[in-house]
């Protein structure tokens, strides 16, 4: 059963695949009204979505209509892990980056926010990474957006409450299709696995697990926190 006790509306950008999609099977089954959407992926429709709909966060003008008046949770997983020596990567590149990273969150947010007032208790969940906390070799383009959506939690959670809530998760590698060219071998993910504390990978299901909890009202006490679940990679060395 979802951790989210009352039944909600919740809105899932990205809800076709890896995090997105294990959030929307898991909230779905739960007896939510969960609205998804996808761009790319549109054969692996969640089953029990109450809606979903195409949407591109990097249109100039993405199309909401297909949302309901009250919004009780909102979460955006788009998301891009483009790893490359500093030296190699162009100035537009770091600009498209953190239009996909961060402009998209802004832009689906502002379309949401008068419909997550119209909620007795709205909770908003964004992602960043374990890379912004604890510096690794050519991650500095997700590093750099990821770093600016940990910003925006904390500025958001502030000018929102107390009506709104605002967190973010920073995972560390996590076997979804975003992660697929560093973990398509198992050779990959065994040495992937050995990097973290816990000697294994996330899978989307521990990420959904947590971003439900944040949508609940067992999280009621909680925001602009951003939670590390990394399998220790952030914190511990041992």
């Amino acid at each position: 059963m979802s951790v989210v006790g009352v039944m909600q509306s919740i809105v899932i950008i990205g809800a076709s695949s890896g995090i997105g999609r294990a959030l929307a099977v898991q909230l779905s089954a739960g007896g939510h009204r969960v609205y998804g959407t996808f761009n790319k992926t549109t054969e692996n429709r969640p089953e029990g979505l109450t809606g979903y709909a195409h949407l591109n966060v990097l249109d100039e003008s993405p199309d909401f209509s297909f949302l309901p008046d009250s919004i009780d949770g909102l979460v955006y997983c788009p998301g891009a892990v483009n790893l490359k020596p500093f030296a190699r990567i162009k100035p537009e590149d770091f600009i498209s980056d953190y239009q996909l990273q961060l402009v998209g969150a802004v832009k689906v947010m502002q379309a949401c926010l008068p419909k997550l007032k119209n909620s007795n208790q709205a909770s908003v969940v964004l992602f960043s990474t374990v890379a912004v906390q604890t510096g690794f070799n050519f991650h500095s383009l997700v590093a750099s957006s990821k770093g600016a959506v940990e910003g925006l939690t904390k500025a958001l959670a502030a000018e929102f409450a107390p009506k709104i809530r605002v967190n973010c998760i920073a995972p560390s590698i996590t076997n979804t299709p975003l992660a697929g060219t560093l973990l398509n071998t198992d050779e990959k993910k065994e040495a992937n696995a050995q990097r973290h504390p816990l000697k294994k990978i996330g899978q989307p299901e521990d990420l959904a697990n947590l971003a439900a909890f944040l949508l609940s009202e067992k999280s009621s006490w909680i925001t602009g926190q951003v939670l590390h679940a990394d399998g220790g990679m952030s914190s511990l060395k041992v």
